[in-house]
């Protein structure tokens, strides 16, 4: 699957729902887990452009997210890469767009750690 970096530059990103563990089945209430085993965690951001504000659901390994991330973070995205998918499911076709980052890094605990400086 190809994956597009998306650029991050010119956007405001913000915690939009705390960080959850990535839900790998529903039904079992299974984890989702990477290839080397760390836990996967959803992460919804606002992402904010000139032109436009979107709620985005990221997949981050559990180590690439800051602490104590709530809502209203301003956060900055490493590693963002969009990729399409598509599944079928009981006959329907779903398709849409997943989004992953290697890190997800609170500003707030940032710009408190140089204040304090």
């Amino acid at each position: 699957m190809r994956q597009i970096p998306v650029d991050t530059s010119n956007a405001t990103v913000m915690v939009a729902k705390a960080p959850q563990p990535k839900v790998k089945d529903r039904r079992t209430g299974e984890i989702a887990l990477d290839k080397d085993g760390v836990t996967l965690m959803t992460v919804e951001v606002m992402f904010s452009t000139p032109d436009e504000v979107e709620i985005l659901k990221l997949t981050v390994p559990q180590p690439g997210v800051s602490e104590d991330l709530t809502m209203g973070t301003p956060v900055a995205l490493t590693g963002l890469v969009a990729s399409a998918w598509e599944n079928e499911f009981n006959g329907q076709k779903r398709h849409g767009i997943a989004f992953r980052a290697v890190a997800v890094t609170s500003l707030a605990a940032t710009g408190s750690a140089s204040k304090a400086a």
